[in-house]
């Protein structure tokens, strides 16, 4: 509570600071305090019926508090402004505020009429409802200093919502997965969007028409590249075990020897020569193994395309690649270093493996199928 709420106004006969806003935050001690302020106030303005002791702005604004005992659980406001209407019309005497009858006298010997015969009821005058409103204070600070109720368990309300759901009606009910909010959404989200051509359509009838066989076309070419994206790769998969190598493919020839020819020209130094049989020597491994169907008639792009983007060899096979393209087909000089790089690589995906040596790194030769390099 704030200082210039402390105090009964009667006894420090000193106005209380006006705080500035409609509601504060208080806590269950802050709100005893100001029902007690409220109450020295009240008796003040029934003392002095006059405009210092009953001003509305000494109420204060209104309280919010916590309505469990945990400070940071829900809270309510409790409002004053019945107190302060009730201030605002204790400025004036009672019979001020009482209006003059306005009905006309019966004249003598005539009987009045069934309306004049009813009574109507006395409104209950400005010093009553203060005095009620001091009644009113002292019932709150009362409950106040009981301390706040605890809520129900509401124990016997759960069970009965237990066995509920759990009959057979409600045996397949779930709560919503992730999935499900999202294709929610999605769903929404397609109908405002055919709300939208709908409208846009009564406005403008081909901007409308154009718009939704503008939607259908794409998702058609989305569906398309989508379905031979998957047909090509189960066509590269789908490869008989059985089925021998074309005889002008890489694989008609033992990669065996394909390395075998790349040491005799890197013993000459014929550097770009020997890159050139690496590659083919990785290529015939590569399909040998059914990576892909055999066909020498493909070039080395292709190669690498029809390499799935998960698997690990196809990281070494690009940079095996982009080696071979620089020397082979670029016109690039090629030396020992660049021989040696590439017989990593070609080691990496004979062996099966995804990650190429670093180079400078000491790397065995490659031996035989029997025995792995």
């Amino acid at each position: 509570m704030a200082p210039g709420w402390e105090g009964r106004a009667e006894e420090s006969g000193a106005s209380p600071s006006k705080p500035v806003g409609r509601w504060k935050e208080a806590s269950l001690e802050d709100y005893r305090n100001h029902l007690v302020v409220l109450q020295g106030l009240t008796k003040a303005c029934v003392r002095a019926r006059n405009v210092t002791s009953c001003d509305p702005t000494l109420v204060g604004p209104d309280d919010r508090l916590p309505v469990g005992a945990s400070a940071g659980g829900e809270r309510r406001i409790v409002r004053y402004g019945w107190l302060r209407i009730l201030f605002s019309r204790a400025e004036e005497p009672d019979k001020a505020q009482q209006a003059p009858d306005t009905r006309k006298p019966p004249n003598p010997g005539e009987e009045p009429d069934q309306a004049e015969r009813q009574v109507l009821p006395e409104q209950a005058t400005t010093s009553q409802l203060l005095v009620e409103a001091q009644a009113r204070l002292a019932n709150d600070l009362e409950q106040a200093r009981g301390g706040p109720a605890q809520p129900p368990a509401h124990n016997q309300e759960r069970e009965v919502m237990r066995q509920v759901l759990g009959g057979r009606e409600f045996r397949d009910l779930r709560q919503p997965t992730t999935k499900d909010t999202a294709l929610e959404r999605f769903g929404n989200w397609l109908n405002r969007v055919f709300a939208n051509m709908e409208k846009l359509r009564s406005r403008s009838a081909w901007v409308g028409r154009a718009l939704i066989w503008g939607f259908f076309l794409a998702v058609g070419v989305v569906l398309t590249m989508i379905l031979m994206r998957m047909e090509r790769r189960w066509r590269v998969r789908l490869v008989p075990v059985n089925d021998r190598p074309a005889t002008d493919a890489a694989s008609a020839r033992d990669w065996q020897l394909w390395m075998g020819d790349a040491r005799k020209a890197a013993a000459a130094g014929l550097w770009r020569e020997a890159i050139h049989f690496l590659y083919w020597a990785a290529i015939s491994r590569l399909e040998s193994k059914r990576l892909w169907p055999a066909d020498r008639a493909r070039t080395p792009r292709e190669y690498l395309v029809l390499v799935a983007p998960e698997d690990p060899r196809r990281e070494s096979l690009a940079t095996l690649t982009r080696s071979f393209e620089r020397t082979w087909y670029g016109g690039r000089e090629a030396g020992e270093c660049d021989y040696r790089a590439a017989e990593a690589l070609v080691a990496v995906l004979i062996s099966g493996g995804g990650v190429a040596a670093q180079p400078g790194a000491v790397t065995r030769p490659i031996a035989a199928e029997g025995g792995a390099a």
